[in-house]
């Protein structure tokens, strides 16, 4: 007979605040920090959690770890190694390009931004000639999971497990805890991922046909529209058209200012709807003309917009997009599919495709680098000196080294790093600014305020007591298994950060339960937590080559249940292996 679960006042109100999370988190369009910091303020507020202590989790010495490392990764990536080793990664052959492509791709996440990673090895992917990108793009997402899978710093996930190892006064883990069983897991999964990967659908990609979505015309001599601007002709204020160049003797002017005049022979290039080309037809001494004049890409860049920015869920005009970037936004596209109506009033989504008509400033602004992705081989940013790239490269390696071999926190040698890379101007403080992942920090503090609610209201130590009993025929393994599962569950339903968080509280309290070592269900939450392979909205790298591959919700389904079921059989099997109870 099953035990039944008897729960206080304060630890149903944490129960309720958990599943209003999840539902808001699953049902509503509203921006996960916001939701995490609500909640964290709630916890507060009702003496859940002490107020004093939300400063303090916020502070937490893996956390900012996370922070640190994420800033000094700005820093990697301008180095170009990610680039470079893209470049020498691509062969004619499809099965010896994704075997190269899948390796590099796990080893690089092991040390670096997933994230960054991705987009890296994307614009290359999007550029070589012998593939296309949906044959290869997901499999890139994939391989970058797996190799944050590795160590310590591979994934925020595992930082997150960390940090609430530290909040709570337990050993922290060592850089290489991870390496046996990710090294298993990674190498098992690019073999499936090279065995199922011709199952990838053959998509045809727009960057290689005559973008759809310009539309040219020349103002034609006597032309009413001469010597007014382009607010005065009402160029302005079209059917789903935006007037986005104007070419003049060979020059391009962008973007074009509301008080721009028109002048005789301009070439005005719009973009949007193609079919509403009798907007056009109605001005007088303006002629139509298929095809681009070949001045148009000579300064479009094509950029992925970044699920972290604070642009998403908002338009182009709430945004003030031109004059905040000095750009213009000429097309956008979404899934593939080139987006309705006019562009300025569309709610921008993470993962979106845009091509920007870009100004002089716009390189200058260093904002671009926090909100976007660039995927059409723009450079964008300064060339480091070669002095500087090996400060960085050097600087890194010996970061962590130092903690690998001397065991110096990585919190000071990030922080070390992160000084000599100011005072050196590799970053500058503008750089670590816009840098700065203040949504992914609340998030984090916002997990921790909750996993300290499981813990101080006893909520996850009865629910491991219920557990215990309940499973007391399974033994220790099936508890074992329903803290991976339940971690595996919550990641695909919210993010991989909350999902450590809220279980390894509830593992914790089952080893303890149990009289076994804790490590097991340790690593059971961070291999189920960082399991996202079946949902697309699961992991921001899903959401960048969904819509750069085309990609259905099926196409995850069908790489990403057989991934997740072998992933998930090999950490079930290793981890007491290597991690005795």
């Amino acid at each position: 007979m099953s035990a039944s679960l008897a729960l206080t006042l304060d630890q149903w109100s944490v129960v309720g605040l958990a599943l209003a999370l999840i539902l808001a988190l699953v049902t509503t369009k509203l921006r996960p920090e916001l939701l995490f910091a609500a909640l964290a303020l709630v916890l507060a507020l009702t003496g859940l959690v002490p107020a004093a202590r939300l400063p303090q989790l916020a502070a937490n010495p893996a956390v900012i770890t996370l922070l640190l490392l994420l800033l000094v990764s700005a820093a990697l990536e301008k180095t170009g190694l990610l680039a470079m080793i893209g470049r020498h990664l691509f062969r004619p052959g499809y099965t010896h390009t994704l075997a190269r492509m899948g390796a590099g791709t796990v080893l690089s996440s092991a040390f670096l931004n997933n994230t960054a990673v991705v987009a890296a090895m994307a614009g290359v992917v999007s550029r070589q000639p012998d593939h296309l990108p949906s044959r290869l793009l997901l499999p890139l997402s994939y391989a970058a999971i797996l190799g944050g899978t590795l160590t310590l710093i591979g994934t925020s996930t595992h930082l997150v497990v960390n940090s609430v190892l530290s909040e709570q006064g337990r050993p922290e883990l060592a850089l290489f805890d991870f390496l046996p069983v990710g090294a298993a897991v990674a190498v098992a999964g690019l073999g499936l991922l090279l065995l199922l990967a011709r199952t990838l659908p053959v998509r045809e990609g727009e960057a290689t046909e005559e973008p759809p979505y310009f539309i040219d015309a020349e103002v034609e001599a006597g032309s009413p529209l001469i010597g007014r601007s382009v607010q005065q002709n009402g160029l302005r204020s079209l059917q789903g058209l935006y007037l986005a160049e104007i070419v003049r003797g060979g020059c391009l002017i962008a973007p074009v200012a509301p008080d721009q005049t028109i002048q005789a022979n301009d070439k005005l290039v719009f973009c949007g709807e193609v079919d509403q080309l009798s907007e056009l037809q109605r001005f007088k001494g303006l002629s139509l003309f298929a095809g681009s004049n070949g001045l148009l890409g000579s300064n479009l860049v094509e950029v992925l917009l970044s699920p972290t920015s604070n642009l998403v869920g908002k338009t182009l005009k709430d945004t003030e997009f031109r004059s905040r970037f000095d750009a213009a936004v000429v097309a956008m596209r979404r899934r593939g599919e080139r987006l309705s109506g006019k562009l300025g009033g569309i709610t921008l989504q993470g993962g979106d495709i845009l091509v920007l008509a870009t100004g002089e400033r716009y390189v200058a602004r260093r904002s671009v680098n926090r909100h976007f992705y660039h995927i059409g081989g723009t450079v964008l940013q300064r060339p480091l000196l070669r002095w500087q790239e090996g400060l960085v490269l050097g600087g890194f390696a010996l970061a962590l080294l130092a903690n690998l071999t001397l065991g110096v926190s990585l919190f000071i040698t990030l922080a070390l790093l992160l000084t000599a890379l100011l005072g050196s101007n590799v970053l500058t403080s503008t750089d670590v600014r816009q840098r700065f992942p203040f949504e992914l920090w609340v998030i984090i503090t916002g997990a921790l305020a909750l996993a300290e609610a499981f813990s101080q209201t006893g909520l996850a130590d009865t629910f491991a007591l219920w557990m215990q009993q309940n499973l007391a025929g399974g033994g220790v393994m099936a508890a074992f298994v329903a803290v991976y599962l339940a971690s595996l569950l919550i990641t695909e339903l919210m993010t991989n950060n909350a999902a450590a968080a809220l279980m390894l509280p509830l593992a914790l309290g089952l080893a303890e339960a149990f009289g076994v070592a804790s490590m097991p269900f340790i690593m059971a939450v961070a291999y189920g937590a960082s399991a996202s392979f079946i949902s697309p909205f699961s992991y921001q790298t899903h959401m960048m080559v969904m819509n750069l591959g085309n990609y259905r919700k099926r196409d995850f389904m069908r790489l990403g249940v057989p991934l997740s079921i072998l992933y998930s059989g090999l950490a079930l099997w290793l981890i007491p292996i290597v991690f005795p109870f």
